[in-house]
């Protein structure tokens, strides 16, 4: 009996662990099939059918997908199925369908005020019957607040903040309703948490609608006294601190020089960057300090806050930041120089940058040199065009790039035609960029001939350039429609904005243009392997003459994001490609085989965008538009929470921050490594 009664107990458990496989499997394909219908963006009934059906599974992360996923279409329609969820039991999911109710509203923003579809918000959730969003908004705002009311969880709380802040209004009593809430929530929330989802929603409230009256003298107060508030947890404390003075500086509210004292020698220095940007002309001496801080990031904003308030000051102070440690430092300091005008000084730095060129035979060496000649071709144009020609023959595409950037302040057409017809793309976009100021179409024959290049942005500029008014000359049409058809057969979405421009310029001519549509959704590139593969994955990215740093890749929050970029990174995509775009204290950009934001992985990718913030270090995804990603990536060099909600997260940064800080344009990534 004894050992009847061991096997029916074995028996037993290996069922119960027979179901419980089961249960994991059917778990893994549900959510598989929610994600693969979001990243189709669930054109059919069936599709949403999906993403609704994970809405009653009894496993919170599935709820949370799903319900991310309904946020994630963008659809007004879909709000009644999200607003459930703020009742949920699971804190987490309740914080998903707070984000969630957010990015569904912005569809209202796509459509007419007056002609958006009806929202028909049943159970206990008030009820919607007009066809006005901005009705529609109020009411999903005040569903929101009373759900705020009764919300413990700080995590929650803060969400709900957010999405309060970011609604699509339409009216300033709608807003004045909004200002009442966050206000309120300060009140009865002294967790950090809690505070910097208030503080959240007030930055994305007045970025949004400081027309409508977002920026009241209540909120200014509450906003000044949280920007001075320490808080018990150094890390969220600061970004308290942060986010207020980002909201204080969108209002352009500097005027209290105790807090801007305090903020400006703050032990974060991301806080005290902010400082530089609100100090007004009479705190000059705290720019003064700024400049010699010891973070870069505070420098920079410090002499870039000479330019609007340092009056007499701007000279000597970029002068003196020509010789910076920092080389961002030391670049933006030769740009300044070009508004000291004949200043004999300001003249000669720039004129020993110019013809210093001993350290531009390096790719990491060319940048002085090249800020240098655009600054002087502003400030003492006939000193540039003595150097110009050394510039014009250089081997690096970036130096001839530049030139092309001075010879438009000087205008120079004929080195702008020369440079037109340059083998490189990049040099050729900026030389027809120059040519359409100085020239306009005195140059079409230019514009014509470089609607044949193979670079997108080229062909692009070159169309803007011939759509300039009054009217493109009618011997570009042929041209312009070979171009049309020409991007259209090579079927790459990242064309986009070239056959844009081309369209521009043919209908400016009043003929009809054919425009193109897929018909079907593009394909899904991730599969079940690939997300429990990921799970934990990192990635490691080396660059040349810099250093390495390594990424924490955030598969559950961005799977189809994370997919793309492991698969590419695996194949060498990235391997030798740059990082073009360098923005000191906002982001830095790379990943393009052209070396520009026009060309990037031939088919576009979906937007995730989700809860984690667009905090220092953060890796997002450039995109020029909705759903337009081409596996170009940028990476956060301070916060920036204007990108929040609207540019895919699906990394941060782990280690090697100062690699990143000390990247330059033109930086060559040597290689991209996943691991576990």
């Amino acid at each position: 009996m004894r050992g009847r009664g061991l096997l029916t107990a074995m028996l037993v458990a290996l069922i119960a662990q027979g179901v419980g496989a089961q249960k994991s499997a059917d778990r893994v394909a549900t959510r598989q099939a929610i994600l693969i219908a979001e990243d189709r963006r669930a054109p059919t009934p069936r599709d949403v059918a999906t993403i609704r059906g994970g809405l009653r599974s009894k496993d919170p992360d599935t709820i949370r997908i799903a319900v991310r996923a309904l946020g994630r279409l963008e659809r007004p329609t879909l709000i009644p199925d999200i607003l459930p969820l703020l009742k949920s039991p699971w804190p987490e999911v309740r914080a998903e369908a707070a984000n969630a109710v957010g990015q569904a509203a912005q569809g209202w923003k796509e459509v007419p005020v007056r002609r958006s579809p009806a929202v028909r918000v049943t159970g206990s959730v008030r009820t919607l019957n007009g066809t006005d969003h901005a009705d529609s908004a109020a009411a999903v705002a005040s569903t929101l607040i009373a759900r705020l009311r009764a919300e413990d969880e700080p995590s929650v709380r803060a969400a709900l903040c957010q999405t309060i802040g970011r609604l699509p209004y339409t009216t300033a009593a709608q807003v004045q309703v909004a200002v009442a809430a966050l206000i309120d929530a300060a009140a009865h929330d002294d967790t950090v948490e809690g505070r910097l989802g208030v503080v959240q929603g007030f930055e994305s409230l007045i970025r949004l609608h400081i027309r409508l009256g977002a920026a009241s003298p209540e909120a200014l107060a509450l906003l000044t006294r949280l920007a001075a508030t320490d808080g018990r947890d150094p890390g969220q404390g600061a970004r308290i601190r942060r986010v207020a003075l980002q909201a204080l500086a969108t209002s352009d509210a500097g005027d209290d020089e105790a807090l801007m004292t305090a903020a400006s020698h703050d032990r974060d220095a991301q806080v005290r960057r902010l400082a530089m940007r609100l100090v007004r002309p009479q705190m000059l001496p705290l720019l003064k300090e700024g400049l010699a801080d010891n973070s870069p990031m505070v420098r920079f904003e410090a002499l870039l806050g000479m330019r609007m308030r340092g009056g007499g000051a701007l000279c000597p102070a970029s002068l003196a930041a020509v010789h910076d440690r920092d080389t961002h430092v030391a670049l933006l300091a030769l740009d300044q120089l070009a508004a000291c005008g004949i200043d004999p000084d300001a003249v000669a730095a720039l004129e020993h940058a110019v013809t210093d060129l001993s350290d531009a035979a390096s790719p990491r060496g060319w940048h002085r040199a090249a800020h240098a000649l655009v600054a002087l071709a502003i400030a003492a144009p006939e000193r540039a065009a003595a150097a110009l020609p050394q510039f014009v023959g250089s081997r690096f595409w970036q130096l001839r790039m530049y030139a092309a950037r001075a010879a438009a302040s000087m205008k120079d057409r004929d080195t702008l035609e020369q440079l037109a017809r340059d083998a490189d793309d990049n040099v050729c976009e900026a030389a027809i960029d120059g040519l359409s100021r100085v020239a306009g179409h005195a140059a079409d024959a230019a514009y014509i001939q470089a609607l044949g290049r193979q670079g997108y942005q080229a062909v692009r500029a070159a169309a803007r350039a011939l759509a300039v008014a009054p009217q493109p000359p009618v011997t570009a049409l042929p041209a312009l429609n070979t171009a049309l058809q020409r991007l259209n057969g090579e079927g790459r979405d990242n064309s986009r904005d070239a056959r844009a421009a081309i369209i521009d310029a043919i209908e400016a001519l009043g003929e009809p243009v054919r425009k193109p549509v897929r018909e079907t959704p593009i394909a899904s590139v991730f599969e079940p392997s690939d997300l429990r593969r990921l799970g934990s994955a990192r990635a490691r990215i080396t660059i040349r003459g810099v250093g390495t740093f390594e990424l924490a890749l955030f598969t559950t929050e961005a799977p189809a994001t994370v997919a793309r970029f492991v698969r590419l990174a695996e194949s060498g995509y990235y391997d030798g490609l740059t990082f073009h775009r360098v923005v000191p204290n906002f982001v830095i950009q790379g990943g393009s085989p052209g070396a520009n934001e026009y060309i990037g992985d031939a088919s576009f990718m979906r937007d995730e965008v989700g809860l984690w913030p667009h905090v220092r270090g953060a890796v997002g995804i450039s995109t020029r538009g909705r759903d337009t990603g081409d596996a170009q990536i940028f990476i956060d060099v301070v916060d920036n929470p204007r990108l929040d909600h609207d540019y895919t997260v699906f990394a941060q940064v782990l280690t090697g921050m100062d690699v990143v800080d000390a990247i330059l344009e033109g930086d060559i990534i040597e290689k991209v490594e996943i691991v576990s």
